[in-house]
């Protein structure tokens, strides 16, 4: 699943290719807003929070959209190839005179007023990359269950918004703990949420970056801390991993 940094990638491409220009077609395939028509509106932005994408169009509108596991914004300029997937997958077409943005696989995509967006968003924590991160509140929120086991309590996006499985591992590792440890045993839990951010603010300057993850995908070979052998399990039905000799903690 695209995690907090991809998200707001795809937001600032999509806000850079439609914001400030009137849309000349817009196509929504889902049964509920089949009739729906943005046409003549202009785009004000494109602006994530947390996982999701809120693009707004004049006459107070938002459209909103989640990637989730497969889903893709993909942006073309006039005449050139979609590449995004056969056209039974595209749910949502958004274009200008100088750019068509394409929406492939989107499981979530509705039309709603601007005002009403605390209904999608509003139980999110503090983003992690937004204008609205409050490491203190994000804090708090984690630590409100000091039973929850940490990896559990980092991808739930009520505590901090942002963080998926590849981010879960790599900031448990970062805190010397495994996902089981209870959030509440975790040794100095500010340092988490540090290494949550650095970790986000890195990948987001340097997208291509994640090919030295430190943990995920990297099961059975060797750490490049200690060189232990990664180990992986699943965590609540996702994959977790840890180095079973720079973390600390119970272990499935």
């Amino acid at each position: 699943m695209p995690e907090g940094d991809t998200v707001l990638q795809t937001a600032r491409r999509l806000h850079t290719a439609l914001a400030g220009h009137p849309l000349t077609r817009c196509d929504l395939r889902v049964p509920r807003y089949a009739t729906a028509d943005l046409t003549g509106r202009t785009v004000l932005d494109v602006t994530p929070r947390g996982k999701h994408l809120l693009t707004r169009v004049e006459g107070g509108l938002t459209l909103h959209s989640h990637l989730r596991m497969d889903g893709a914004w993909q942006i073309y300029a006039p005449g050139e190839r979609w590449r995004g997937g056969p056209a039974h997958q595209i749910r949502a077409i958004l274009g200008t005179a100088g750019r068509t943005a394409v929406g492939y696989r989107l499981p979530v995509l509705e039309l709603l007023r601007t005002r009403d967006e605390a209904r999608v968003v509003g139980h999110l924590g503090p983003d992690l990359l937004g204008p609205d991160w409050d490491p203190d509140e994000a804090l708090r929120r984690l630590l409100a269950d000091p039973a929850r086991p940490l990896g559990e309590a980092l991808l739930d996006q009520r505590n901090l918004a942002g963080i998926g499985n590849i981010f879960a591992s790599e900031t448990c590792f970062r805190a010397g703990a495994t996902p089981w440890l209870p959030i509440g045993e975790l040794p100095a839990p500010e340092r988490l949420v540090t290494a949550a951010k650095n970790l986000l603010e890195a990948h987001r300057e340097r997208p291509g970056h994640r090919r030295t993850l430190a943990v995920y995908g990297r099961a059975d070979r060797p750490c490049l801390r200690c060189r232990t052998p990664i180990r992986t399990a699943l965590h609540d039905g996702r994959p977790a991993y840890w180095c079973p000799r720079c973390q600390s903690g119970p272990t499935p």
